[in-house]
């Protein structure tokens, strides 16, 4: 399976931030989580995010994955505006964009404990349907596709409580991916792994970057996993240090 998916304009979709600041009120407190950032990101780069805890590294990666909004600057993805363009978009055009464009992946799997692995993974399709989706046969194909990329076929009709926990990260990975993103944002992905499955799924970071020509933006606090981006990107006190 090949991520070969484009912009309006026919351009492999990049993101470019400019000045992004977040900041939240507490109480009569400001606290800026996001701190003037700026960069840009390559078609098909892989990134990481690094910094201590508190740097900003998730909200910063919220903010480009159109999951916060920033409290001023801007965000495009290739040629669109996201934020800062005049008007802000409606939520249903951010929902949408969410869609078609992200894949997330989460420290915590949040995986439906009732449901199948194939389950799961079909699980976003239920609520969203994509044009190029034709029926559930085509829906099921693509499921069982990922699952055998991922080397899960066999655990197919397995419950998530009958999993390891780098087994339940494949099937959150393969959840991700159902909708066919462009990029792909992993939020300590390993988080909940010991060392041998952290590096487990460092490599199927990997390879889905080289092989299935993902953008990749993770956010870690495992210096070895950090190593295997292309570029890696360090948050201090909100601010970008490239």
């Amino acid at each position: 399976m090949v991520i070969d998916k484009t912009s309006t304009n026919g351009q492999r979709i990049s993101i470019t931030a400019k000045n992004l600041k977040k900041i939240y009120n507490r109480g009569s407190e400001e606290i800026c989580a996001v701190n003037d950032a700026s960069l840009e990101i390559k078609k098909g780069e892989y990134i990481s995010f690094v910094g201590p805890s508190g740097s900003g590294k998730t909200t910063l990666v919220n903010i480009l994955g159109c999951l916060d909004n920033p409290s001023s600057g801007s965000l495009s993805i290739g040629d669109r505006k996201i934020f800062g363009g005049g008007k802000p978009l409606s939520e249903n055009v951010l929902t949408k964009i969410r869609r078609e464009i992200f894949g997330y992946i989460f420290q915590k799997f949040y995986l439906i404990p009732t449901l199948s692995v194939l389950e799961n993974v079909l699980l976003p399709l239920i609520f969203y349907k994509k044009e190029s989706k034709g029926d559930d046969a085509s829906d099921m194909k693509d499921g069982l596709r990922l699952l055998k990329m991922l080397g899960m076929e066999n655990r197919m009709h397995h419950l998530p409580g009958q999993l390891s926990g780098g087994e339940m990260q494949r099937v959150a990975v393969a959840r991700a991916l159902i909708n066919k993103p462009e990029i792909l944002l992993a939020d300590e992905p390993t988080g909940n792994l010991d060392s041998s499955r952290s590096q487990e799924i460092g490599r199927l970071l990997q390879e889905l970057n080289q092989n299935e020509k993902l953008t990749i933006i993770l956010v870690t606090h495992n210096t070895e996993l950090a190593k295997t981006a292309d570029r890696i990107v360090e948050l201090r006190d909100g601010r970008v240090f490239v």
